[in-house]
């Protein structure tokens, strides 16, 4: 008889409320295919854990005492690069997450949102994706920050259209995957890749990993796995 094999992604969770980490606890032993690790009540006990058990993911409360904001996030990245960051978070300002998805986070919960939220974010997460929970995702795509912040689908000559490639390879950047990652999937090298970001880019008038991720919203791409 075979040994069995545990596929179960190594979880973090820091929170420095304990009625919140009981609640993430009963929420993920719900559901197949998670092992909470280790737990903090603190940035620099998270940082520690992260550097010492290394968590497929890390479930944060980006306002625990001693997270210094978003300077966390290269910490983590610095001290465990495959470690993948949902924040869990009271706050619902779309300019902070936006902030949060160019800094890296490949997952934004509100802790008002049903238990599901956290279990679709998790999910979306192991397979690759990123999710953002319903209801700042609808701020960032109804533009709730502001017309300087909102994308113009449109150009001078009406509307603008990129090409299968450019669409493909924009998906994939708003996913999360690195430029390498994305040439290892469509079969090209990093330096296409590159051109093909640059001129969806121009057509789009996009500067950011996170207009990447609100147009990507607007397209519907997060409704189905990565390719």
């Amino acid at each position: 008889m075979s040994a069995t094999v545990d596929t179960s992604l190594k979880l973090l969770i820091a929170d420095n409320h304990p009625m919140c980490l009981r609640g993430v606890r009963a929420i993920v032993a719900t559901v197949a295919g998670y092992e909470i690790v280790e737990e903090a009540s603190s940035g620099p006990e998270a940082l520690r854990l992260i550097r010492a058990v290394r968590p497929d993911i890390a479930l944060l409360d980006i306002a625990m005492p001693g997270m210094h904001g978003l300077s966390i996030l290269r910490q983590i990245q610095a001290l465990s690069p495959e470690t993948r960051v949902i924040i869990f978070s009271g706050y619902e300002d779309s300019n902070f997450v936006r902030e949060t998805v160019s800094a890296g986070v490949r997952g934004y919960v509100l802790k008002r949102s049903a238990p599901e939220c956290l279990i679709q974010a998790l999910d979306a997460v192991r397979s690759g994706g990123l999710y953002l929970d319903p209801a700042v995702a609808a701020q960032i795509v109804t533009g709730a920050a502001g017309p300087a912040n909102r994308i113009s689908l449109r150009g001078p000559r009406g509307p603008i259209s990129l090409t299968e490639r450019e669409r493909a390879v924009f998906r994939l950047v708003a996913l999360g995957f690195t430029n390498k990652e994305v040439a290892g999937k469509l079969g090209v090298t990093a330096k296409s890749i590159e051109t093909y970001k640059s001129r969806a880019s121009e057509k789009l008038d996009i500067r950011s990993r996170a207009k990447i991720v609100q147009y990507a919203m607007l397209q519907g791409w997060f409704n189905g796995p990565p390719s």
